[in-house]
């Protein structure tokens, strides 16, 4: 699968604020508003300077615009959001996401937990981009990307118009961090592949029931949950490392 304005905004995980306060989630997706809502040259260099893979991965991977090296490439990138309905959307981000402390400390917590549960886990770089409503979560290698425009809630006039009534109760803030883990999971412990659609079902559903361990409460349920939850009970010294391998 794949994944100078503010000096806050250069800022990596592993570095600190002028009060000491870990940062760890990197704002790529302020720089990208910028430059796609004013055109601003020097935005555009900090995309490509701090940001070479993202914005690689987001103009090819995700847009599906041509390739980062295309002369005309950032034209393309900056015309293709000029639409009205793209336009409010990247103002819409900037305004529910304008403070995402809550969301960086939920994400240190649980990935903290998923450290100390699966040691050899290497917890990944998190970033925040804009899209155009299409994927979510995007995991690439060590760094995870995290798709705000997916996530602006259930009554977010775009998706009342282009997503069904369960989709969109799954877009919401809320979900970011089930979401990470989640993917981030699935791409520690693929889908079994050549296997029937119920093993698929089943692996789906022990990792929905990690998440839920992570989170320390329900977010996922369903009987495929409920099912990893019974195996879980009847093995309880089972390491979380073998529950998520088992292919049974």
């Amino acid at each position: 699968m794949f994944v100078c304005f503010g000096c806050q905004w250069q800022l990596k995980p592993s570095e600190t604020d002028a009060s000491g306060r870990r940062i760890g989630i990197q704002r790529y997706d302020r720089i990208e508003h910028l430059y796609l809502t004013t055109g601003d040259y020097s935005a555009l260099q900090q995309m490509n300077t701090y940001f070479p893979t993202e914005t690689r991965m987001l103009i090819e991977d995700m847009l599906h615009l041509g390739h980062v090296d295309d002369p005309e490439i950032n034209t393309k990138f900056l015309y293709f959001f000029q639409d009205s309905t793209l336009q409010q959307m990247l103002n819409d981000v900037q305004l529910q996401f304008a403070d995402m402390d809550d969301i960086d400390e939920e994400l240190l917590t649980t990935f903290k937990r998923l450290k100390e549960e699966l040691p050899e886990v290497e917890v990944p770089t998190v970033y925040t981009q804009i899209g155009s409503f299409d994927q979510s979560i995007i995991v690439s290698g060590g760094s995870l990307g995290i798709s705000l425009d997916k996530y602006l809630g259930e009554d977010y006039p775009f998706y009342r118009d282009h997503y069904s009534d369960h989709e969109r109760q799954l877009m919401r803030r809320e979900m970011i961090v089930p979401d990470c883990l989640s993917f981030y999971l699935l791409s520690l412990y693929p889908l079994p592949k050549d296997r029937q659609q119920e093993d698929r079902d089943k692996h789906m559903g022990r990792i929905m029931w990690t998440v839920n361990r992570l989170m320390q409460h329900q977010v996922f349920d369903n009987p495929f949950v409920d099912a990893a939850s019974t195996f879980m009970h009847h093995h309880p010294h089972l390491s979380l490392t073998d529950f998520l391998k088992d292919r049974s």
